[in-house]
């Protein structure tokens, strides 16, 4: 690396960044930028960011040599990960102390040190900032404080709320998220946190010695309670015995949790809808055999018995799907791995899928693509799972791309179309149980969002991780790593 960073080339790009916010991009797309400038003043390989949940993290931006690493979860009981949750703000590692897998993964890509930052606010671990090196010095005291100051900057993206976090889940979005009030025994506001102003939208010196603008419900209690504006908020309160003040109230957001049980709805009507279509039309030719044999041609009995045994075949997919989501993955994903050849496993995927589609898929899979460990018989669920994916969204006959390719430690497959894409802020939203880019009653595209949700779930229990990200020129492009057998 560099003797000191490159001052000049951080404060433009740390300026172009902040017209960007100031523009109204957000989240993952300024995070995204922000990791490049670092990169450029660090003279390093690459720059990632993990965003940590209760109980692990996963990286959702990286730039360089670390793009690999999009999608990975990361495990708090990591050495690595632990000393820099517990010990100094930044610090080095040499990529020879990390986990055997992670380590080889490092030194295929010429990385052998990384410069790592924690990313906190009110004391609470946001994330984990990593730039990587291809030396084993250690960095000076003015890369420290570059890469900390960053970390500082990543921070008050969280407290913004700007499209992050990404993961709306845990302790951290809570800390971040809620309102608190301190109320006196007359009824009077006496204390307004930040929160609370962006919550309600009332400043600190419209609410402070003033009643409560919404109910305050007894000890112990919580309600929800809507704001004029339709939103929700969850309040509980409590009492401060011994104060001159009486009770503490907190609220926060929980619009988002009412639109999820509208979107469970949704969900339980729109897969009522799919297992209906497929029971009918069994039934129907079932009745048909049944009440008409002798009437019927042969071509028309076979006719009848391809439709009900494609039928059943799309009822049982939808039953995996359904077991997968709700506790365990059911048959799916439970074999244990083996090494497998991943192009074989594709092709034969690829003919298990309907016509229509099969038709549109383009093959690039190289004849020399090294093993793949894992569970091969999942491979079809999950090709299964992002063709069909592809094909939604990429309306007409537009090509759908299946690629491969391998790196010293991994085994990757890239299934890509050119159809309406993914907005970087969803790149991690995109594997959320019932989460559809479109919501509401007026989506183009049917299903119940639990397709790449169920992929992510396949993949990880393989110890592969999957990925989105936007295609250049439109499109998306979902990515699915295995280690090597």
């Amino acid at each position: 690396m560099p003797e000191r960073p490159d001052y000049a080339s951080f404060i433009a790009g740390h300026t172009a960044v902040i017209n960007m916010i100031n523009s109204g991009a957000s989240g993952v797309t300024a995070l995204n930028h922000l990791l490049e400038v670092v990169q450029t003043a660090l003279g390093a390989l690459g720059v990632s960011f993990a965003e940590y949940g209760p109980s692990r993290g996963r990286v959702i931006a990286a730039c360089g040599a670390s793009s690999w690493a999009l999608g990975r979860a990361v495990d708090h009981a990591d050495p690595s990960v632990a000393r820099l949750l517990s010990g100094p703000a930044t610090n080095d590692v040499p990529v020879s102390t990390l986990p055997a897998e992670l380590a080889q993964q490092f030194a295929a890509r010429g990385i052998r040190r990384m410069l790592g930052a924690r990313v906190e606010a009110g004391g609470l671990a946001l994330g984990s900032l990593h730039a990587y090196f291809a030396d084993d010095e250690t960095s000076g005291s003015e890369a420290h404080a570059l890469l900390g100051y960053v970390a500082v900057s990543v921070a008050h993206l969280y407290g913004d709320q700007s499209g992050l976090p990404v993961h709306g889940d845990g302790p951290v979005v809570a800390a971040l998220a809620d309102g608190l009030a301190i109320v006196d025994s007359q009824g009077y506001v006496r204390l307004w946190n930040p929160a609370a102003e962006r919550i309600t939208g009332r400043t600190a010196v419209q609410a402070l010695n003033r009643p409560l603008p919404f109910p305050s419900p007894p000890t112990g209690r919580v309600i929800d309670h809507r704001l004029p504006d339709g939103r929700w908020m969850k309040i509980a309160a409590g009492d401060l015995p011994g104060r001159s003040y009486s009770r503490v109230v907190t609220f926060r957001d929980v619009s988002d949790q009412h639109q999820l049980n509208h979107d469970w709805d949704l969900f339980l009507a729109v897969t009522s809808h799919e297992l209906r279509t497929p029971v009918t039309v069994i039934k129907g030719y079932a009745d048909t055999l049944t009440g008409h044999w002798d009437a019927l041609e042969d071509e028309d009995r076979r006719e009848a018995a391809r439709a009900i045994g494609q039928r059943s075949t799309d009822l049982a997919r939808l039953v995996d799907r359904l077991l997968a989501t709700t506790g365990g993955l059911g048959p799916i994903g439970g074999a244990t791995p083996a090494p497998f050849d991943l192009v074989e496993a594709l092709r034969a995927a690829v003919t298990g899928l309907p016509g229509d589609l099969r038709r549109r898929i383009t093959l690039a899979l190289p004849d020399d693509l090294p093993k793949a460990l894992g569970d091969r018989a999942a491979v079809a669920t999950v090709l299964t799972e992002l063709a069909t994916n592809a094909g939604k969204y990429a309306e007409g006959d537009s090509p759908v791309e299946l690629t491969a390719e391998a790196d010293e430690q991994t085994v990757a497959f890239r299934v890509s179309d050119r159809g309406i894409g993914v907005r970087p802020e969803h790149v991690e939203r995109a594997f959320d149980r019932f989460w559809q880019g479109e919501s509401g009653d007026h989506r183009r595209y049917p299903g119940a969002g639990l397709g790449l949700f169920l992929v992510r779930r396949i993949v990880e229990r393989q110890n592969g991780w999957a990925s989105i990200r936007p295609r250049p020129g439109g499109g998306a492009i979902v990515e699915v790593r295995l280690p090597r057998g």
